[in-house]
């Protein structure tokens, strides 16, 4: 594959990096640690002024027909800045919304390329795996609409966001896709305390919260295929997102052990810290490679798309704890500081690696497939 980028997507990464600096999103994300939505609405709105949320969206819909690739290079300039938006939550629930075809959801795919509002993406459910089998909450019909009840957990934004796509299931256990605004009756969402001291991860519960017939975005076979979409989309944008984040880490340790003069001589100038950085620079390359090869097979709908994720989050998944370790060491004592923002890379890095399925649980699928090929 040709991992060139075009003049458009440069131009897509120039902006989106000229923006972030500008606004210093690291140092407004470690401003909103303590406050009470930890998005930072003013790089949102000039980011949405650029088209980060209308980029995959269909012309059709005011979009900007962008592929998933473009997602990735958003995704990884926002890992590198630490930027605390909604980009991810939302652009997962907006390619959802748009397997459907009822009106509330084209209406509600129109409003986010707008920028007019923000969504997010309602799935995993406490100690049940990151797959279909493990939805628990229920959805039963009433009348014309349905009753949605059970809980869901790591809900990225959902105490910002103004809608939700819940993943449930229906009658006979037929899996479903319901959009459920967050301030309807019976939803209660409570922020969690995660490792991630940057970014607002939620607690979801529905009781017995009463929707529309309108709000079913899918049923049966279509919501396994628009489910499997979804997860394989977010998984992409986590691995680029790490793949960001492991950049600027490497960035920091060479600047750091270039100026930190040690005996005389800059820490960097010793043979074990070059061969450090030098494994640094090659896990990052390898990262960059398996992330934006797993989204260009996304985009040309190629058969070895689910296996190509799976290898990417399994490698980017693993690279980045021992990117961190060494970024970590090299720093010496002052990367342990709260004041260093070392730290705050690392703990996004951690949370992002375990989401959407680690690497132990991409293993077992990359296991299942290959004793699927072996026993046709």
């Amino acid at each position: 594959m040709d991992f060139e980028l075009t003049d458009e997507q440069r131009g897509l990464v120039d902006s989106t990096r000229s923006l972030l600096a500008s606004r210093s999103a690291t140092g407004n994300a470690r401003t909103l640690i303590d406050s009470e939505t930890r998005v930072d609405a003013e790089l949102w709105r000039r980011g949405t002024e650029l088209g980060w949320p209308a980029l995959a969206i269909a012309e059709a819909d005011g979009g900007l027909g962008q592929q998933c690739v473009d997602l990735a290079l958003v995704a990884a300039e926002l890992g590198r800045s630490l930027a605390a938006t909604p980009f991810i939550p939302t652009v997962v629930a907006a390619d959802a919304l748009s397997r459907s075809d009822n009106e509330q959801s084209s209406e509600l795919v129109q409003s986010i390329a707008a920028g007019d509002i923000t969504a997010t993406w309602a799935f995993a459910e406490y100690g049940q795996p990151w797959a279909a089998t493990g939805v628990g909450t229920r959805a039963r019909r009433n009348g014309d609409g349905y009753l949605i009840s059970g809980s869901k957990v790591t809900v990225h934004d959902a105490d910002t966001a103004q809608f939700m796509v819940v993943d449930a299931l229906l009658d006979d256990d037929e899996p479903a896709r319901f959009v459920v605004p967050t301030d309807a009756t019976g939803v209660r969402i409570s922020r969690q305390h995660t490792l991630d001291v940057t970014r607002s991860y939620c607690d979801v519960t529905f009781d017995g919260v009463a929707v529309g017939a309108d709000a079913l975005c899918a049923a049966g076979l279509a919501a396994r295929d628009s489910l499997a979409a979804t997860m394989r989309l977010h998984t992409v944008l986590l691995c680029a997102e790490l793949v960001g984040i492991a950049e600027r880490m490497l960035a920091m340790t060479v600047d750091y052990v270039t100026d930190r003069v040690q005996f005389g001589r800059p820490v960097g100038s010793f043979q074990a810290v070059k061969h450090q950085c030098a494994d640094m620079r090659i896990w990052v390359q390898a990262c960059t490679a398996a992330t934006y090869y797993a989204a260009m097979a996304l985009d040309s709908d190629q058969a070895d798309a689910a296996h190509a994720v799976s290898v990417a989050k399994v490698y980017v998944s693993d690279a980045i704890g021992r990117i961190a370790g060494n970024a970590l060491q090299l720093h010496g004592g002052i990367g342990f500081t709260w004041e260093h923002d070392l730290h705050l890379y690392i703990r996004r890095a951690r949370v992002n690696a375990l989401l959407s399925g680690d690497s132990a649980h991409h293993r077992e699928l990359l296991c299942q497939t290959l004793e699927a090929r072996s026993a046709s």
